[in-house]
């Protein structure tokens, strides 16, 4: 199979992302403990966050939002206004921070962009993931970028009808299984999983049947040049 296109998801997959609300919710934990919650409700915490994504979408502004109405709501409303400014200020902390680029990212990006066009494909707030791709250095390596508030089948299928491509000849990569992988073969693409421990716990899904002939797993993105070329001339075609 020879590819139009291969697009690759950012955090995550780039660049570190979920290690920073990791750590910003070990600040909630610690600030709970102060008020008699050594180990908060973390199904809760996921919970509200979950139910926040309609109104503040995928980033750092609507974690902290979240995180401090969990608060509020475990201790009753009786948390200190001075706490609460500190879990509102962790989006900061998280939009500050600096991008940590993963070992072979710009050398597999390099490999690629040789003989393909490159998009990246990435969903959140869009000032903050703009931020983020111009401090990463890797802006350049890309013909198309898209910041999209969703990845769903119907977000990868108007990305690929504006560009004219077609979905066998698509391939995204990401760590990402229930957005960078299932909708894209949904649609009738191609698409590589790249392990990563790190992944927000949102992300996972339960077991799928997944197509042999279109799905493919890696565990490290510098296995990635090697992959494609692997498939193109297996798959000429």
């Amino acid at each position: 199979m020879q590819f139009d296109l291969i697009a690759l998801d950012a955090d995550d997959t780039l660049w570190q992302n979920e290690i920073y609300y990791r750590r910003g919710r070990d600040a909630f934990n610690a600030l709970m403990a102060k008020y008699g919650f050594p180990d908060p409700d973390k199904v809760r915490l996921h919970e509200i966050e979950i139910s926040n994504l309609e109104f503040y979408g995928y980033g750092a502004v609507g974690f902290a939002i979240s995180i401090a109405e969990a608060a509020v709501e475990l201790t009753s409303g009786e948390i200190e206004a001075a706490d609460l400014l500190k879990l509102l200020a962790i989006s900061k902390d998280i939009i500050s921070a600096e991008v940590e680029i993963y070992d072979g990212v710009e050398e597999t990006l390099r490999a690629l962009a040789d003989y393909h066009p490159l998009m990246l494909i990435t969903k959140g707030d869009r000032n903050h993931q703009e931020s983020k791709i111009t401090r990463s250095g890797l802006k350049g390596y890309f013909e198309q970028i898209e910041i999209v508030p969703e990845k769903s089948p119907d977000t990868y299928q108007g990305i690929l009808e504006m560009y004219d491509i077609l979905p066998e000849r698509f391939i995204m990569v990401g760590n990402a299984m229930k957005s960078d992988i299932l909708p894209v073969l949904e649609i009738g693409g191609n698409a590589v999983y790249i392990h990563n421990d790190l992944t927000w716990a949102h992300e996972h899904t339960v077991q799928h049947e997944l197509p042999e002939e279109r799905f493919f797993e890696i565990d490290s993105i510098s296995d990635l040049p090697d992959l494609i070329r692997q498939l193109e001339v297996e798959n000429p075609t």
